[in-house]
């Protein structure tokens, strides 16, 4: 009898497995705990708002995302997007600006935006992963400012035990064993240094869901869409950036599309408990794949499980937590992440200008602007125009004398598109060519309609001198756009 045969997780398969993405999901719950509560200072609500973010969007994300083992949580971005919303109108209309920014999202999933980022190009892909690890480690900074000596020396301590772990065993994180090891140090030795109890309160109970407290009016809606397309086009852009990172660093496939419908649905979801919505966090997500090992859906549940069940069941021990160990683990984290070898100088030797002018605008845009999306948008223009420049100066013609004297045959070969055909209108010898002029477009293709514009003009100006032209050769795609638009473009 032959049955449908369902594929298993490995994890239940394999106790290694197993192991490595229980102890990845619980090094990364703990470390989402500082950034959860510093975002949501960032918007200045309740920290409370900013874990219930974290937990909400980890789990349901492990469920109904499209990339296994990245982490999704509240996120500085997605903070920065919201944080005047809630200055000006209050907690309620945040909340139903992320609500809505999860509708937004499962839309544009439905209508297949995540497709588009196939045009990302390598370059900026780079740019994107330096930056990132350049603001995950400029994020520790403040906690490195007017602090005990003793936190310094954790901090290199926590480095050294974790560079010397990792050369001894993999069997369990080294970020996990630096949390545990510096905690037992400071509790015991009565070492005062700040602590992850500081950043503040700890919920003591799961959230419960709930509607905004809003008016459910167009005016309420005309002020939190703007926020909310904004918040959702941020969000979907660094998680699907995330997740194709996770894609190469793993050698695998996965879901935009899916990725693209369950971030929406995870801010829904945040939402109507409470939460200040998030993204995919790419810190985290390094942390859990890159140093952890993890690979499957398990850690990610496990890190937004772990987070909620140590902030409520061993809130008094979690509060205990040297700051300092956390920033080690996060300086580690931005390390490992930075692709050192895109700024070796063999590399920048041998890479094109372009492509090396590409990365550092990426990079000095999020820089500049503290924001990955708006780095990634400006990369990807500068490389299409670089590229468009690149391409234009390949578009040739030759001209040749034709089988009578009174004819002569002009070759174009290349792509025209608005870039390489702004100079083909001078590339022809109007007043010296013989009464018969033959274009032949049989080794170029046309893009666009000011390609069909310039051979107009082409054709216009040996008509004012009473030649003949005769267009040749355009295969199907072009010559159907050339019958349907030439004649009917206003001259340039």
């Amino acid at each position: 009898m032959t049955g449908i045969s369902l594929s298993r997780p490995s994890w239940l398969t394999s106790p290694a497995v197993l192991r490595t993405e229980v102890l990845a999901g619980l090094v990364v719950g703990l470390a989402l705990v500082p950034e959860a509560i510093a975002f949501s200072v960032i918007v200045g609500v309740d920290p409370r708002i900013g874990l219930f973010a974290s937990f909400l969007m980890a789990v349901t994300t492990a469920v109904v995302g499209g990339r296994p083992a990245m982490i999704s949580a509240s996120t500085a971005a997605v903070a920065l997007v919201v944080a005047p919303l809630f200055r000006e109108y209050g907690l309620g209309y945040l909340i139903a600006c992320v609500m809505l920014g999860g509708v937004f999202q499962v839309a544009f999933g439905l209508l297949g935006v995540a497709r588009l980022m196939r045009f990302v190009p390598r370059s900026v892909m780079v740019g994107f992963v330096n930056a990132l690890a350049l603001q995950v480690f400029i994020a520790q900074l403040p906690q490195l400012r007017g602090v005990p000596w003793a936190v310094y020396a954790l901090v290199a301590a926590g480095l050294v035990l974790m560079y010397l772990f990792r050369k001894v065993t993999t069997a369990v994180p080294a970020p996990l064993v630096a949390i545990v090891v510096l905690t037992l140090v400071t509790v015991t030795a009565g070492i005062a240094v700040p602590t992850v109890g500081d950043e503040g309160e700890l919920p003591t109970s799961l959230p419960v869901p709930g509607l905004p407290d809003v008016p459910f009016t167009w005016e309420t809606l005309r002020i939190i869409a703007p926020y909310a397309l904004a918040m959702a086009l941020v969000g979907l852009m660094e998680s699907l950036l995330t997740a194709k990172l996770v894609d190469d660093i793993t050698d695998t496939r996965s879901g935009k599309t899916r990725e693209s419908i369950g971030q929406g649905v995870a801010n829904l979801v945040t939402g109507c408990f409470g939460g200040m919505g998030g993204c995919a966090v790419i810190g985290q997500t390094m942390l859990n794949v890159k140093t952890s090992g993890a690979r499957t859906r398990l850690s990610t549940f496990l890190a937004g499980a772990f987070l909620m069940a140590l902030c409520i069941l061993a809130g008094p021990v979690m509060a205990e937590i040297p700051m300092a160990a956390l920033v080690a683990v996060m300086i580690l984290v931005s390390v490992s992440a930075f692709d050192w070898h895109s700024v070796s100088p063999r590399t920048l030797r041998r890479m094109p200008v372009g492509e090396t002018t590409v990365m550092v605008v990426t990079v000095a845009f999020v820089m500049i602007t503290h924001n990955l999306a708006i780095g990634v948008v400006v990369g990807t223009i500068t490389a299409m125009i670089i590229f468009a420049r690149r391409v234009a100066h390949l578009v040739e013609v030759t001209a040749a004398p034709g089988p009578s004297e009174d004819r002569v045959v002009y070759t174009v070969t290349g792509e025209l598109f608005f870039a390489s055909s702004n100079d083909l209108v001078g590339r022809f010898d109007y007043e010296g060519d013989p009464p018969s002029v033959v274009v032949d477009l049989s080794r170029a293709h046309v893009w666009d309609a000011s390609s069909v514009a310039a051979l107009d003009a082409v054709t216009t100006k040996y008509e004012r001198l009473g030649k003949a032209v005769e267009i040749v050769g355009l295969n199907g795609p072009s010559a159907k756009m050339h019958d349907r638009l030439s004649g009917e473009l206003p001259p340039s």
